[in-house]
């Protein structure tokens, strides 16, 4: 029996991966086959998620138990077959990739089929350059406080703007004077 699955991105409209499976295959080397036809690294922040028909995430399967709740199934990507988790064509996952920044491909289960699967996941088909896997966040810009005016540095301002109080007659213009003389 062969998995089929279809990844997108939201993020590079003509990216997509096919990518071919055995059900008995570990989450683990799906991941593996998914970084290396993406150019990626394996990194413990990997997360599969299992979705409802709308994308929202029901089931986690990570690298290591992030101290679940014991009420909840743990799910290792080295210990779980694609098989325990997927059983039916049109069954959807998330791939996050960068989960600080909730950066992810949607995949699909778009086929299930008979014949001879390949002995680990494989890509069969390639479009489109993979968004690159961790955006560097810019560091904030520094908060510049305005400064506060003193009295002292109100004068020296008036004093370098205006100059001095004193001005000398000869330097105005003829007849400026005598207009404001009363």
């Amino acid at each position: 029996m062969i998995y089929r699955f279809k990844l997108v991105s939201e993020e590079v409209n003509n990216f997509t991966r096919v990518i071919e499976a055995d059900p008995d295959a570990t989450f683990s080397e799906l991941c593996d086959c998914i970084c290396d036809c993406t150019g990626y690294k394996k990194e413990d922040e990997i997360v599969f998620y299992i979705c409802d028909d709308d994308w929202q995430q029901e089931t986690a399967v990570t690298f290591d138990d992030r101290g679940s709740e014991s009420d909840q199934d743990a799910y290792l990507m080295d210990e779980t077959p694609l098989s325990d988790l997927l059983e039916e064509e049109g069954q959807k996952l998330i791939f996050m990739f960068d989960e600080q920044q909730e950066r992810c491909f949607y995949m699909e289960l778009r086929e299930i089929r008979t014949g001879h699967s390949p002995e680990e996941p494989c890509c069969v088909e390639k479009s489109g350059k993979a968004p690159i896997q961790h955006i560097a966040l810019q560091e904030p810009e520094p908060e510049v406080k305005p400064k506060v005016a003193t009295p002292e540095t109100i004068q020296e301002i008036d004093d370098e703007f205006y100059g001095d109080s004193q001005y000398n007659e000869d330097e105005l213009p003829e007849g400026f004077a005598d207009e404001f003389e009363m």
